[in-house]
């Protein structure tokens, strides 16, 4: 269902489908791009990320970006844009009130109000919230109150995620300086980010090194202390994560699936199927 929805606090609600992509735009504030169908890709200066419905997109205010669909799969996206006075509240609030988020202290954060604009998992508690808040905006809910209410617990739902992939990894990393650190962090997400849009092709760590701008061994070290796995089991956890929505699509056959994200021998992913989920890929379809 598509509607545009401004509430009186200038907070929007975006739900469109379709398979059109859309010029060169704006945001004119902070923003989380869901995909529940299909798959969008962004472009962002030379950063070409595609977003599927197990990962969301932040764009802070003022981000220049475009965005393309393919035209032969129909993308179902939903976009929630905080208005600055909602946000600035929400942050004042949450930080002021009791400090427990993002541990740095009530300046930093008011002296940093931009949020790394990377890919984040698209699961849990902001999973749950956004797909309710979805369902009743599509059965016509017009309750402003309670649509607020589902913003500001989407707010914390992001709140938590940003702080579990940025500072609590931060933490694991074996610098001195939290400077340091947090640089770091964005660089690996950004290696992180080209995985999550590039998993279906053939990655080498020279790519992920260059786009995170790490050496190789650089990358290697403190990719494997911040998300305890290496980037070549990071790619085959994702790639089989991927798996399993086009297993739930019954028009791909097992044989297909196998090489739409992007594995070569179909004796080895159903071998490390079956070991992560423990049951074939077969076994998982009919029962999904």
């Amino acid at each position: 269902m598509d509607y545009s929805k401004v509430l009186r606090n200038n907070n929007k609600i975006v739900s469109r489908t379709g398979g059109q992509g859309q010029g060169v735009q704006y945001t004119s504030d902070l923003s989380l791009r869901f995909v529940l169908s299909g798959n969008e890709r962004y472009d962002i200066g030379r950063r070409h990320l595609s977003i599927y419905p197990d990962s969301f997109l932040i764009l802070n205010r003022g981000t220049k970006y475009s965005t393309e669909t393919d035209a032969g799969d129909p993308v179902q996206s939903f976009a929630i844009n905080f208005d600055q006075q909602f946000l600035q509240d929400f942050k004042e609030c949450w930080t002021f009130g009791d400090g427990k988020l993002l541990d740095q202290g009530n300046e930093s954060i008011k002296a940093q109000p931009e949020f790394s604009e990377t890919i984040y998992p698209f699961a849990g508690d902001i999973r749950y919230n956004v797909f309710h808040l979805k369902q009743h905006l599509d059965d016509g809910m017009q309750d402003e109150m309670l649509i607020n209410e589902y913003l500001h617990h989407t707010l914390i739902n992001y709140f938590n995620i940003y702080n579990d992939e940025v500072y609590k990894k931060a933490d694991k990393l074996e610098f001195l300086n939290q400077g340091t650190k947090i640089e770091i962090i964005r660089r690996l997400n950004l290696a992180k980010e080209y995985m999550y849009s590039n998993y279906n092709q053939n990655v080498n760590l020279e790519d992920l090194a260059e786009h995170a701008c790490l050496s190789v061994n650089h990358l290697l070290r403190t990719f494997k202390q911040a998300f305890g796995l290496t980037p070549h089991q990071f790619l085959i956890q994702l790639r089989l994560k991927r798996s399993l929505l086009l297993l739930k699509d019954t028009r791909y056959p097992v044989n297909e699936v196998v090489s739409m994200v992007g594995f070569e021998c179909p004796s080895s992913f159903i071998r490390l199927f079956r070991t992560h989920y423990n049951i074939t890929p077969l076994k998982y379809r009919q029962s999904a």
